[in-house]
Formats: C-alpha cells, sequence, structure tokens
C-alpha cells in the first residue's frame, strides 16, 4: 500500500496567508490526503489562537484545532495539528495544516 504522506518536492516555497498576512511559509511541507502540513517553525504563531475544538482520525489520532486572528478578524477553527498523532503519521507531528479560506501560493 503507498503511503498516504508525501513530502512536497522541488515545487517551490508554500505560503499561506490570510486577508494579505502570511501566515506559515516552506519549502518543507509534508501533504497528506490533500493538505499540506508546515513545519512548526514555518509558522507565525502569534496569528494563530487557541481553539477548544479536536477531531479524531482513524489514522492520524486527535488534532486540535487554531483560529486565525488577523487585525481584529478571526477566521473560526481555520488551522489544525497533531500533537501526539498515531505511529504512522508521526511526520506530521506539531506540524500545522490550513483549511479553505486560507490562500495557499507555491512561489
Amino acid at each position: 500500500m503507498p503511503s498516504p504522506i508525501r513530502r512536497r518536492g522541488r515545487g517551490g516555497t508554500l505560503r499561506a496567508r490570510w486577508h494579505g498576512v502570511v501566515l506559515a511559509e516552506s519549502s518543507e511541507t509534508i501533504r497528506v490526503e490533500g493538505n499540506d502540513y508546515f513545519p512548526p517553525e514555518s509558522v507565525r504563531w502569534e496569528c494563530l489562537v487557541d481553539s477548544p475544538t479536536t477531531s479524531m482520525c482513524f489514522w492520524k489520532g486527535r488534532a486540535r484545532y487554531l483560529s486565525v486572528a488577523v487585525d481584529d478578524e478571526v477566521l473560526s477553527d481555520a488551522a489544525w495539528y497533531y500533537p501526539r498523532p498515531w505511529p504512522l503519521a508521526r511526520r506530521i507531528a506539531n506540524r500545522v495544516a490550513f483549511r479553505d479560506g486560507v490562500r495557499l501560493d507555491v512561489t
């Protein structure tokens, strides 16, 4: 069975933006099920706010959600990460993905 996790190749740098503010930028994202997970050091944490929302994936584990806050505007539950993923998804531990509403561009 092929791995559901793929590292971004030589496709350049991926940038996540909302309202013109860069939330994360990296050439080392990991793509899982159509979502790019940014390394924690590439994320502008000052733009993210903890959310009480969680979800459970049968093979990745429990996800924690974050809301994006820029210029007094909030996009609720716009990002998520797995602080303690199941073993099969261990490569995305603490990496952050963004949902629709956050623009992803390759530069």
